[in-house]
């Protein structure tokens, strides 16, 4: 009868606490998703905060600076496409030479890259090549 009695007891705990995990299961999903979506509406409003570009300049042979670039989406939830880039292209002294903007229609997912290569006559005396990320537009 002692064995009844507390396997009953027992019974009754373990049935209380699964009923306990699956509510909290279910509060678990729905937090998520507001997270989810409260995430993918940050992403969404500022896309150059998850953009990153890096990339290699070298004068190939018949006088053009070729740039050799990588875009990042560091952003968990949302994708861009329609990625502006401004091209800015300096003297070995440090003065602006000129500038161009490239733009990438591709859609970059989440945790992806695009590679692109940009080639452009510049000026006699150009030394180096910085790239930054203008505009995006968010993917639906």
């Amino acid at each position: 009868m002692k064995y009844f009695y507390s396997s009953l007891i027992m019974s009754a705990i373990l049935f209380s606490c699964s009923n306990k995990d699956q509510q909290a299961n279910k509060l678990d999903k729905k937090g998520y998703k507001e997270q989810k979506e409260n995430l993918l509406e940050k992403e969404r409003k500022s896309p150059k905060e998850f953009l990153t570009i890096t990339g290699t300049d070298k004068r190939n042979f018949w006088g053009q600076t070729v740039y050799r670039g990588v875009i990042h989406n560091d952003a968990t939830v949302c994708s861009y496409k329609s990625i502006r880039v401004k091209l800015l292209y300096y003297k070995t002294d440090g003065t602006l030479v000129t500038n161009h903007e490239e733009q990438f229609d591709e859609s970059v997912k989440p945790g992806d890259d695009i590679e692109f290569k940009a080639k452009y006559k510049t000026p006699r005396g150009t030394d180096s090549v910085t790239a930054s990320i203008m505009t995006a537009v968010a993917d639906k």
